[in-house]
């Protein structure tokens, strides 16, 4: 019998533990230190017509600690003296490669510009579509007074009872639930340009007369940009290539009864504030009047709005380098990631169509204030204290 039992019974199975899960590499720094002999055709960039667009970023920037000298100096310099404007960049900024989370050094760069609308302050039955100022419920919270970790973050939203709600989307505001009609800039004749100015942040109202109003970014929803091209190219309605502003106008105008379906799958929708008339160019986010292809539009999260910033792509639909120092002077909804930048292009239809072509791979460096060197009564301080007594 007890040889019986003993036969019955179960012998342990070994315990194998599970494969160790890969551990995901950190994500790399966005900016990284580097030479100036890295980059791309530095020798021989002309860097005059970038000058204006740095005295502009000095007008917002001038009064940092770590401006001051640069803006100072930058008054005392002739802009048509080439390399003295190198020494200058040299003498005062470290160059810094800008890379992607998991390291690579490519990324998307696209255009925007300012386009031209035909509109009317009265609604007509050829102006309908109306374009909106900031309505009177929407709240924007700063998130960083409570929460100093959220800095920088706003939550845009309603009140809905005793409770704060998510503003509307896109397809409700263009069914008519808000803002209320009292808070209509300008009433224009067509849907899709008016959709475009909301993705390009600012532009002209032409009125009947001849006169041209211009309007520029306010506020949003506070709803995730979505693009459309992307949702036309999932649907099988464009191709890759295809799915440009151009390419989207196009299909539009085939298909003007599904086109408010399209434009509600991007719940995002920007409100806007006219400008005064003797502004020359819209005001990016940095405050200061946008140069024609010198500004672009960055992450502010990756780079510091204001700064010098190479750019090394190509031309729209084109493989001939495009190789220039821009300033980043503004943002975008769409614009997220460290290499990543939209293009401004100015003004007009040739602008338009440049912009709307452009979707290309480039490379960026940043130009970063030099770190100010400690005073000579500072050193000496400093010596004093770390010597033996």
């Amino acid at each position: 019998m007890p040889l019986a039992l003993a036969a019955c019974v179960t012998q342990p199975v070994p315990v194998v533990a599970p494969p160790a899960s890969p551990v995901a590499p950190a994500p790399v720094a966005p900016l990284t230190p580097t030479t100036w002999d890295q980059l791309p055709a530095w020798p021989q960039l002309d860097l005059r017509p970038s000058w204006p667009a740095l005295l502009q970023s000095c007008k917002a920037l001038g009064r940092r600690a770590e401006w001051q000298e640069i803006c100072a100096d930058s008054e005392t310099l002739s802009a048509n003296d080439n390399d003295a404007l190198r020494r200058f960049f040299e003498l005062h900024f470290d160059p810094h490669t800008v890379r992607n989370p998991d390291g690579s050094t490519q990324g998307l760069i696209t255009g925007y510009y300012e386009p031209r609308l035909s509109g009317s302050r009265t609604r007509t039955a050829r102006f309908r579509y109306p374009l909106y100022a900031v309505p009177d419920d929407l709240l924007v919270i700063d998130l960083g007074e409570a929460y100093p970790q959220l800095k920088d973050l706003r939550l845009r939203g309603r009140i809905e009872g005793r409770r704060v709600v998510p503003y509307y989307k896109r397809a409700d505001i263009d069914a008519g639930k808000t803002p209320a009609p009292g808070r209509v800039l300008f009433w224009v004749d067509d849907p899709v340009d008016l959709f475009f100015l909301q993705i390009q942040g600012s532009g002209r109202i032409e009125l009947a007369d001849g006169t041209r109003i211009k309007v520029g970014y306010a506020d949003q929803n506070g709803h995730p940009y979505a693009s459309i091209g992307k949702k036309l190219i999932e649907m099988g309605e464009l191709k890759l290539e295809e799915a440009s502003m151009q390419g989207i106008k196009a299909w539009a105008a085939r298909n003007p009864q599904r086109l408010p379906e399209l434009l509600a799958q991007n719940p995002s929708y920007v409100f806007f504030r006219e400008l005064p008339a003797e502004l020359a160019a819209p005001l990016g986010a940095l405050g200061v009047p946008l140069t024609e292809a010198y500004s672009i539009a960055i992450d502010p999260r990756n780079i510091p709005l204001g700064a010098p910033v190479l750019l090394s792509t190509t031309y729209p639909n084109s493989s001939e380098p495009l190789n220039r120092l821009m300033l980043a002077q503004d943002t975008g909804g769409a614009i997220k990631g460290a290499v990543r930048a939209d293009f401004f292009w100015g003004f007009g239809d040739e602008a338009g169509r440049q912009a709307g072509r452009m979707k290309q791979a480039g490379q960026m460096w940043v130009l970063l204030p030099k770190p100010a060197e400690p005073s000579a009564d500072m050193t000496t301080a400093n010596n004093s204290l770390s010597s033996p007594r």
